[in-house]
């Protein structure tokens, strides 16, 4: 039996492949041919390394001699080598690299700008960047100094500069927003890279993304030219100036990369950049021990020797993770200026100051070693020696000239006493630290050479909180050499800056309250006037911030619900208030968040709210899917009516009653039921139980809230479902579905099939009785009704998310159950301005909607989706 099983799983699994890979040859050949000069450009390459035989162990020495790119073969003659360097590689990590670039980069460019000028980009990008490159390498040769001299000594080959120059042009054609984001991200990388690396490939790689920025605008200011000229009556001209949101992501990635760039000197290959010796700042590593030897041989060199010791002695794990501090201070601080936070301003501002004047020193005690002694910039004296001791001043002043223009930008305060809590915890950390090295070093003080007294040891505290690159030019007083003062000499400035990052991360997290939350009175009032909108009552639920909005004479017109969740604000469904004021309520929310430094997102709201959004610029997809049942002339009759009447004459034979009432009016065994049946159907399901959008118990207590229950002759509540008021100009003319529960068919009581078609329509007839024009089902969270539509990629991506949860939480059933009483369908959306913030906004909505779920739920919930 085995084997006639494993025979007919193996013709099923070829039948399979063979389906499989006929399809997969079909998606490379149309992927190909959209796509013919990547891979013209894959093939090239991956053909000459094969030819060559360069693919295993690199380009032989005179091939790349006369086929690599630098000042060298261009001075002897060989001027096709600026052509020729994009088809080899200098080793096969760099083939495999190489071509995930030529694929991703190029790829995109020919998808937004199209074969045939992508293919004459690659070739202006390869040969004007390439010369350019050249021309900056013969600039910097006249400076003299290391850099100079590998520079004009080095060749270079690979494809990852014209793939650089092709996506740097291509930014040109894509939204103001992410043309901002992608160019300062590759610019400023690719000028790091030159100035801590100096690699020959480095400056190849700047100079080809200059020339394709270049390229990129033209053509862009030349469509722009166009369009102005073919419609001048929509204003067609230059994007507008980055908004205060988008101005506060670009400082924040331009001081988080100016943090990141000396670590880039630490990784790399060679460090002769101008701005290598900034390693020495932020990760200092240790000195070499044959370099320490030699030094320490010269009898004239006792300091130095003296120094370097100390250093080898500061290579231990906590000076390691002590070198990174400033790094993860400014990463801290960028977050905070992300978020708009005055407070990250300063940081950032203060840390550049502190970082420019430790640059200074650190020029200054270079430029007083004699020449020969100097590790760092090497011996001899010329101008890039200067430019070195320079720079590493220059740069973070320049960051702190950046942070004074924008200051403006940056003007969210957080509440009250949160500063001064996050002051009250460094002083205990410094108090604790300081306490702690120098009684413990007291009791230790055999264990360093040689024993410290009180006074050593309070002249060296403030060394403990100073990075290890500026320990190593200070002469020690003393070393330890035993376990314990090797931990207090080591640790004592690290615990204290990691109370001091997880603070201030702490508190740029911790969102301010913009307004009293006490401000229901005014939100009820609003919806018992003018409102209208179906889902409108959730926003009296608890958790809510209001933003109002007045008519011009002082009175609330509209307001926006919304809570915020990690840096995200979320409203929960639309404005509420005159409908005309909805579009103010949108930009006023979409300005609020932008001072707070937040992220916006309309969630759950209709077509009108969503086109008030695009109207800034947002992107909306569809997020849910609400059914409205009009109540005028309604009647069950006829066939697609038929389960409903069923329910109805099934209830009535077995003496089910409908009750409506409020919760406060239920008398005690009836709330008792209803909390039980609530509680059974969680328990029944073993899952979180969702929130938001979707209301629990606590919600029924509300006095505006009717409930519409199941109850038989012997007083069991078999079912309950409540509803949510819908106001229109003061008077009533809805009620919305909210809370869903039945009775589980196990124990000893069962409830019986039908009984949620017997609530609903109930209440529709309740409700048609009492002259209400409508019911809405609300919406179907993940469900969509297929409208014939196409859809983008996000919106597919939701689909995928709806069907992995329907075994779970039955967001489709939901949706086809509710289509038994013939509703009206009405799309609910998401709006949002930053496509790159999806993220963020997932995670938020995910918090929404499960706030109580703990990990082990989590955990549940993600076996059950795999599961089913």
């Amino acid at each position: 039996m085995n084997t006639v099983r494993d025979d007919r799983t193996a013709v099923a699994t070829g039948a399979a492949v063979d389906r499989v890979l006929p399809r997969a040859g079909r998606r490379i050949r149309r992927a190909a041919s959209a796509r013919p000069v990547t891979v013209a450009l894959l093939v090239a390459l991956w053909t000459v390394g094969v030819v060559s035989g360069s693919i295993l162990a690199g380009p032989a020495p005179n091939l790349l001699a006369g086929a690599g790119i630098g000042l060298a073969p261009v001075a002897a003659g060989r001027w096709w080598v600026v052509a020729t360097a994009p088809f080899l590689a200098p080793d096969p990590v760099d083939y495999l690299w190489s071509s995930v670039e030529v694929a991703v980069l190029v790829g995109l460019a020919e998808r937004v700008l199209g074969s045939a000028r992508v293919a004459a980009l690659a070739a202006v990008v390869q040969v004007a960047g390439g010369l350019l490159g050249l021309a900056l390498v013969a600039g910097i040769g006249m400076l003299g100094g290391r850099w100079a001299a590998q520079l004009e000594g080095a060749v270079a080959v690979g494809p990852t500069p014209l793939a650089l120059g092709c996506a740097l042009a291509a930014t040109a054609m894509l939204p103001a927003l992410w043309r901002r984001r992608l160019r300062l991200l590759l610019l400023v990388v690719l000028a790091m890279l030159v100035l801590y690396s100096g690699l020959l490939s480095d400056v190849l790689r700047l100079s080809a993304g200059v020339v394709g920025l270049v390229v990129g605008a033209m053509w862009a200011a030349r469509r722009r030219a166009a369009a102005a000229a073919g419609d001048r009556g929509r204003g067609a001209g230059r994007p507008a100036a980055p908004s205060r949101r988008e101005s506060r992501v670009l400082v924040a990635l331009v001081v988080a990369a100016s943090a990141i760039g000396p670590l880039l000197a630490v990784l790399a290959e060679t460090r002769v950049g101008p701005l290598s010796v900034l390693r020495y700042v932020f990760a200092s590593p240790p000195p070499d021990v044959a370099t320490v030897d030699q030094l320490c041989g010269d009898p004239t060199a006792v300091v130095e020797c003296a120094q370097l010791r100390g250093r080898l002695r500061l290579s231990g794990v906590g000076p390691a993770v002590m070198s990174v501090m400033p790094v993860l201070l400014l990463l801290v601080a960028a977050e905070g200026l992300r978020r708009g936070r005055r407070a990250a301003w300063i940081a950032a501002l203060g840390l550049n100051l502190g970082l420019a004047a430790l640059g200074l020193l650190l020029a200054a005690d270079t430029a007083a070693t004699p020449v020969e002694q100097r590790v760092v910039l090497g011996p001899g004296t010329h101008l890039h020696s200067w430019v070195e001791l320079g720079l590493p001043a220059v740069q973070p002043l320049l960051v702190a000239v950046l942070l004074v223009v924008a200051r403006s930008r940056f003007g969210v305060r957080a509440a009250p006493g949160t500063y001064r809590r996050w002051v009250g915890r460094i002083g205990v950390a410094a108090v604790v630290t300081a306490a702690g090295y120098v009684g413990g070093s007291l009791l230790v003080a055999g264990d360093y050479v040689p024993p410290p007294s009180l006074p050593d040891l309070l002249v060296d505290l403030p060394t403990r909180y100073l990075p290890p690159g500026y320990l190593g030019e200070l002469e020690p007083a003393f070393l330890p050499r035993g376990a314990v003062a090797t931990l207090l000499f080591e640790w004592t400035g690290t615990v204290f800056w990691a109370v001091v990052l997880a603070a201030g991360l702490a508190t740029f997290a911790r969102e301010a309250p913009p307004h009293e939350r006490g401000d229901l009175d005014r939100l009820r009032a609003l919806l018992a006037g003018t409102s209208g909108s179906s889902l409108a009552h959730m926003t009296t639920w608890p958790g809510q911030s209001y933003l109002f909005v007045d008519d011009g004479a002082g009175r609330d017109a509209a307001a926006v619900a919304f809570r915020v969740l990690g840096g995200v604000a979320l409203t929960t469904g639309g404005p509420v208030g005159e409908p005309r004021r909805h579009p103010a309520a949108v930009a006023a929310f979409a300005e609020e968040c932008a001072r707070q430094g937040w992220t916006p997102c309309l969630y759950s709201v209709d077509e009108t709210v969503a086109t008030a959004a695009r109207g800034l610029g947002w992107s909306a997809v569809q997020v849910a899917e609400e059914t409205v049942v009009p109540l005028a002339g309604l009647v069950f009759t006829g066939k697609r009516w038929q389960d409903v009447r069923t329910a109805l004459n099934k209830a009535g034979r077995a003496g089910i009653t409908a009750r409506w009432l409020a919760w406060s009016d239920a008398p005690r065994w009836m709330t008792e039921q209803v909390r039980a049946v609530s509680e059974e159907w969680v328990a029944d399901r073993g899952l979180p139980e969702m929130g938001f959008t979707l209301g629990g118990l606590d919600e029924l207590a509300d006095p505006a809230v009717r409930l519409m229950l199941a109850v038989d002759g012997d007083r069991t509540v078999h079912g309950v479902t409540s509803w949510m008021p819908v106001h229109r100009d003061g008077a009533l003319v809805g009620w919305t579905l909210d809370f869903m529960r039945r009775r589980s068919e196990r124990g000893g009581t069962v409830g019986f099939r039908g009984v949620m078609e017997f609530l609903i329509a109930s209440t529709a007839l309740r409700a048609q009785a009492d002259g209400v024009e409508f019911l809405s089902l609300s919406g179907a969270p993940l469900a969509r009704l297929d409208r014939g539509a196409q859809v983008d990629a996000l919106q597919r991506l939701l689909d995928v998310a709806g069907r992995s949860l329907e075994p779970v939480y039955g967001f489709r059933s939901l949706l086809a159950f509710k289509a038994k009483f013939s509703p009206r369908y009405r799309p609910l959306f998401m709006a949002y301005p930053d496509p790159a913030a999806l993220p963020a906004i997932g995670a938020a909505i995910g918090r929404a909607y499960l706030p109580d779920a703990g990990p082990r739920q989590l955990a549940r919930l993600l076996r059950h989706v795999v599961a089913r």
